[in-house]
């Protein structure tokens, strides 16, 4: 009798190990939506949550939230199908693009702008005023493969022929930033968005003003990038049709909405989205062959 129940534990236990995971979008077997680190994780993981709760609600399908350690994190998930939809920076787009045939669906729009530009940052006390001052000095870029926070600046130092002494990759915009608030960069490389119309402050500095209230004060632009394509809502290959319509549908819905449009501005700032096609990013194309890589060549 004993043996008996030993055995058919057993079969249960096998049988629970064989059974396949439920359909896409179900509890057992949720849509994985990922997101990269540009920001704190912790303020990404809780209005991307909300997203997703929207998105439940409006389609019936569950979702999993998540905020890998790196923007390379996220390209690679998309090709093994360890996420379904990702909110891809531009560049990791076009590497998610290149190497595994992800899917651009939105834009994302700010200060009513589907483009945006890089800045370079420094103290307002160093004697960091012009590009041709950087020679010589520490940058902290955000991530290898952030377009606004690495690629694009390094772009334009190559061709002006000026060589930093040293650089970092902070981690994120907000991290770069305040590599140069505690001294620990001369230069920092992020994301510009135009002031809004009542004077706020919207780039990369708005990140840290709860925790830094002077970083206007301490912190200045020393100047810009050409204008980049703004960031993606991507979705792997051969995600179910009919499925992103819905999901693309209910967040053009979800950022007209008093709510939505409130936690998209906390998310990443974002106002609104358009629908995009893989051509809008041709531009970005040819800034990485002045870059003298390709897309995979990037992160080496």
């Amino acid at each position: 009798m004993k043996i008996c129940k030993i055995c058919l534990l057993f079969s249960i236990l096998l049988f629970m190990g064989c059974t396949k995971p439920g359909e896409l979008g179900t509890k057992s077997n949720p849509i994985k939506m990922f997101f990269v680190p540009s920001l704190e994780a912790g303020k990404i993981v809780t209005s991307g949550q909300a997203v997703a709760d929207h998105l439940t609600e409006a389609t019936g399908y569950h979702f999993k939230v998540a905020v890998p350690t790196s923007y390379a994190a996220v390209v690679e998930a998309m090709g093994t199908k360890e996420t379904d939809i990702a909110w891809l920076a531009t560049f990791a787009y076009i590497l998610a693009n290149e190497k595994y045939d992800a899917e651009v669906a939105l834009t994302t729009v700010r200060n009513g702008l589907e483009k945006y530009k890089g800045q370079f940052l420094a103290r307002r006390d160093s004697d960091i005023n012009s590009l041709q001052d950087i020679n010589g000095k520490i940058i902290a870029y955000t991530d290898a493969s952030s377009t606004s926070g690495h690629i694009y600046p390094s772009v334009i130092l190559k061709a002006k022929n000026i060589k930093p002494k040293n650089y970092i990759f902070a981690g994120g915009h907000s991290q770069a930033i305040l590599a140069v608030y505690d001294g620990t960069a001369d230069v920092a490389c992020t994301f510009w968005s135009p002031v809004g119309e009542d004077g706020e402050i919207r780039d990369a500095r708005r990140t840290i003003l709860d925790t830094h209230p002077d970083v206007v004060e301490k912190i200045k632009i020393v100047d810009f990038t050409d204008w980049i394509p703004n960031d993606t809502v991507t979705f792997r290959k051969d995600f179910p049709e009919e499925m992103k319509t819905e999901i693309v549908e209910s967040l053009l819905h979800f950022a007209n909405t008093e709510e939505g449009h409130q936690t998209l501005l906390e998310l990443l700032d974002i106002d609104n989205f358009v629908r995009a096609q893989d051509s809008d990013y041709d531009s970005v194309r040819e800034t990485l062959k002045e870059f003298g890589k390709e897309a995979d060549q990037v992160l080496e």
